[in-house]
C-alpha cells in the first residue's frame, strides 16, 4: 500500500515533495520522484512485497512508467501466464507484473486482476496516461483535469490549492449521508474516479475518456442446494484469505466480537504455519465492549491476542487526527476507534486482515430488518399512510417512513435520510450515479444490499479503513471484498443469507466449523462510541462555541431553523439527533481545520 501522484503541471521537484509530505504516512519506506517528458511522477512506498529497492516506484518497463497503490493478490498466476508467453522478470513484486501485463494486454489486464488498486501508467509513445481503480473501490483515486492539465493522487490534500473552491453540492450531499460520495469531492474541479472505472488522459488531444469495466449485474440465482452453496462459499473464502496472506512483512488480523472477523481469523489460522497475531480494542463501557467475546474467539482459534482497553473519553482526543487524515468532512464516528486500533496494531504487524464487507454481501445490518417490515407497511394504501403521518409529531421517525411512496424511496431513505437538514432537497446525484441498483434484483433486501455495496461500502466503510490504516502505515486486507465473493453471494437466495430473522445465516453456519454457535451468536455492537452522550456532556461547550448562528448561516443549503431545533431537543435529552448534529459539527471543524471562512462559503 502506498501513495501515488502524477501530473503534467510544471511543478518543481520541491513543490512535488511538499505535496507528498502531506501524506507521507501512506508510504514511509521510500519516496520516489521522477520527471519524464512533460510529466512528474511521485510515489510513497509502504514495502509489503519484494522489500528490495529494485521494486521502488515510479517503475519503468520499456516505454511504460507506473505509479501503483495496492496489492494484486493473484499476481503470481498472471506472472506465470506471462512467463509462458516469453516475458522475463527482474523483481518478485506485483508492480512489475501489473506493468508488463498492461504492456502485453493493454486495458484488458483489468479483467484479469484480483486485488485492491489504483494506478496510473504513462505510455511515452502514445503520450497517453491510463489509470484505473479496483472494482470495490478499496483504494482511493482523486484527480484534477482542466484544459489538458491533470493531477492525480491517492488523497485530496496534495491536490488542494489556493484557488480550490468548496463545492456547495458536495456539502448538501454530505449533510444527507455523512460523507462525500464519488465522483464528487468536497472541492469543485477535483473528482474521485469511481470503482470499476478507468480513465485515460490523451495528452496530445487534451481529452479524457472514462469507461466502466466492472459493475454489479442483474441477479441470477444459483441452482445449487444450500449445502452445495455452503461448501463452494467456504472454498472461495479459504482462497480469498489465502491469497491475502502473501506478504514479505509481518501479518495479523483484527478480531472483534463479530462473525466476519472471527471467520476470517479462523480461516487464516487454519492456513498459517504460525500463530496469527490478533488485535481487539476493549471499551470501559460494557454497552460498547466486545473484547471478552473476542478473547474467547482467540482462545478457541488459537491466536496470539492483544486486547487494549481504552476509556471512551479518550476518543474525542483523536478528533484532530481524524480531521487531519480524512481529506473531506467524514462523519462516521467509528473512524476514531479505527484510528486507535491501527495505531496499536502497527506496534506488532504491518499487514492486517479484516472482516469488512461481510455485512453488505451477507445481509448483516439492522436496516435489513427494517426493509422486511416496510414490505408489510406498504400494503397500507399510500393515501392512508400520508393521513396517518399527519397525526404524528415531527420528532417521530415513523412519520417520514409513512411518507415513503415506494420500496425504493424507503431503501434510499436508509442511506441518505429524509434530507431534513436541507433547504432545497435533491437526489440528482443519486439518480445520476447510483440508481442502477434498482434494476439488479426484484428483492428489496437484495436491492438494499446492492446500494450498500455501491454507495456506503465505497464511500464510508472503505474510506474509513483506508485512512485509519494508512495514517498508521498499516495495510488492511479484507477477503469479503474479493469481487468473486461479492458476485457469488449475490447468486444465493436471500434465505441462504437472511433466514428466520437470522442475519448472515450461511456465514454463521460455516463459522460453526471453528467456533461453537452459542459463543458467537450474540448481538453485534460494532465500533459504536457514545456520540449522543458526548454531545450533551464532554463536547457540549466546544460544540456551542463552533456552531454559532453566523457559522450555521454560512453553510450552503443548511436549514438553520430545523437544525437549531434539533440541537436544542438533543441537548435537552428529549430526542436523539446525534447523527445530524455530529455531521454538522464535523463539517464545521473540518472547515476550520482547512481555513475555509464564511466568505468562501457564501
Amino acid at each position: 500500500m502506498c501513495g501515488i501522484y502524477l501530473t503534467n503541471i510544471p511543478f518543481s521537484e520541491d513543490q512535488v515533495n511538499e505535496k507528498l509530505d502531506k501524506i507521507k504516512y501512506r508510504g514511509p519506506d521510500f519516496t520516489g520522484i521522477l520527471k519524464k517528458d512533460s510529466l512528474t511522477f511521485g510515489h510513497l512506498r509502504l514495502a509489503i512485497l519484494d522489500l528490495d529497492a529494485r521494486s521502488n516506484q515510479p517503475y519503468v518497463y520499456k516505454n511504460l512508467t507506473i505509479v501503483f497503490n495496492g496489492e494484486i493478490y493473484n499476481f503470481l498466476d498472471i506472472k506465470n501466464e506471462l512467463i509462458k508467453i516469453g516475458f522475463e522478470f527482474e523483481t518478485t513484486s506485483d508492480t512489475e507484473v501489473l506493468l508488463i501485463g498492461y504492456y502485453h494486454w493493454g486495458k484488458a489486464i483489468l479483467d484479469k486482476l484480483n486485488g485492491m488498486f489504483a494506478f496510473a501508467i504513462y505510455d511515452s509513445i502514445t503520450n497517453k496516461v491510463f489509470c484505473a481503480r479496483d472494482r470495490m473501490g478499496v483504494k482511493p483515486f482523486y484527480y484534477f483535469w482542466k484544459d489538458g492539465q491533470f493531477e492525480i493522487c491517492s488523497q485530496l490534500q496534495p491536490l488542494k490549492n489556493k484557488t480550490s473552491k468548496i463545492s456547495e453540492e458536495a456539502i448538501s450531499i454530505y449533510l444527507c449521508t455523512g460523507y462525500v460520495p464519488s465522483p464528487y469531492s468536497i472541492f469543485e474541479n477535483i473528482y474521485k474516479l469511481q470503482p470499476g472505472h478507468s480513465i485515460e488522459f490523451d495528452l496530445n488531444a487534451k481529452k479524457q475518456i472514462i469507461e466502466q469495466y466492472w459493475n454489479l449485474k442483474p441477479v441470477e440465482l444459483t441452482n445449487l442446494t444450500y449445502d452445495e452453496a455452503k461448501n463452494q462459499l467456504k472454498d472461495l473464502l479459504f482462497d480469498a484469505v489465502k491469497i491475502r496472506m502473501q506478504s514479505d512483512v509481518s501479518l495479523g488480523s483484527f478480531l472483534s466480537g463479530g462473525i466476519d472477523s472471527a471467520l476470517v481469523t479462523a480461516i487464516a489460522s487454519s492456513i498459517s504455519n504460525e500463530k496469527i497475531k490478533t488485535f481487539t480494542i476493549g471499551f470501559d463501557d460494557s454497552k460498547y465492549d466486545e473484547s471478552k467475546v473476542a478473547e474467547k474467539f482467540s482462545d478457541i482459534i488459537g491466536t496470539e491476542h492483544t486486547t487494549t482497553i481504552v476509556q471512551t473519553n479518550d476518543f474525542y482526543e483523536l478528533l484532530n487526527k481524524m480531521l487531519e487524515v480524512y481529506d473531506e468532512p467524514f462523519a462516521d464516528s467509528s473512524a476514531l476507534p479505527s484510528l486507535l486500533l491501527n495505531k496499536i496494531t502497527k506496534n506488532y504487524v504491518t499487514v492486517a486482515l479484516s472482516g469488512d464487507g461481510g455485512d453488505e454481501s451477507f445481509i448483516g445490518y439492522n436496516h435489513f430488518f427494517s426493509i422486511s417490515k416496510f414490505n408489510k407497511l406498504k400494503k397500507i394504501p399510500y393515501v392512508f399512510r400520508i393521513g396517518l403521518s399527519q397525526l404524528l409529531p415531527e420528532t417521530n421517525n415513523l412519520k417520514s417512513v409513512l411518507k415513503c411512496k415506494s420500496e425504493n424511496d424507503f431503501i434510499e431513505r436508509t442511506f441518505i435520510g429524509n434530507q431534513e437538514l436541507l433547504n432545497k432537497k435533491s437526489k440528482y446525484w443519486l439518480e445520476k450515479y447510483y440508481s442502477d441498483y434498482r434494476g439488479f434484483s426484484d428483492s428489496n433486501i437484495q436491492k438494499t444490499a446492492d446500494l450498500n455495496i455501491k454507495l456506503w461500502l465505497e464511500n464510508d466503510s472503505n474510506v474509513k479503513v483506508d485512512r485509519a490504516s494508512m495514517a498508521n502505515s498499516v495495510e488492511t486486507r479484507s477477503p469479503f471484498l474479493d469481487f468473486r465473493v461479492v458476485e457469488f453471494a449475490r447468486t444465493l437466495p436471500i434465505d441462504f443469507r437472511f433466514k428466520n430473522g437470522t442475519t448472515k445465516f450461511i456465514l454463521k453456519d460455516i463459522l460453526k466449523d471453528f467456533i461453537p454457535e452459542q459463543i458467537f451468536n450474540l448481538p453485534k455492537r460494532g465500533f459504536a462510541i457514545p456520540i449522543a452522550d458526548w454531545l450533551r456532556n464532554e463536547l457540549k461547550e466546544n460544540l456551542l462555541v463552533n456552531l454559532t448562528d453566523d457559522i450555521l448561516k454560512s453553510i450552503p443549503n443548511l436549514n438553520n431553523k430545523i437544525f437549531k431545533e434539533q440541537l436544542h431537543l438533543h441537548l435537552e435529552s428529549k430526542v436523539d439527533y446525534s447523527f445530524n448534529i455530529w455531521r454538522v459539527y464535523i463539517l464545521v471543524l473540518w472547515l476550520n481545520k482547512n481555513n475555509v471562512n464564511e466568505d468562501d462559503l457564501s
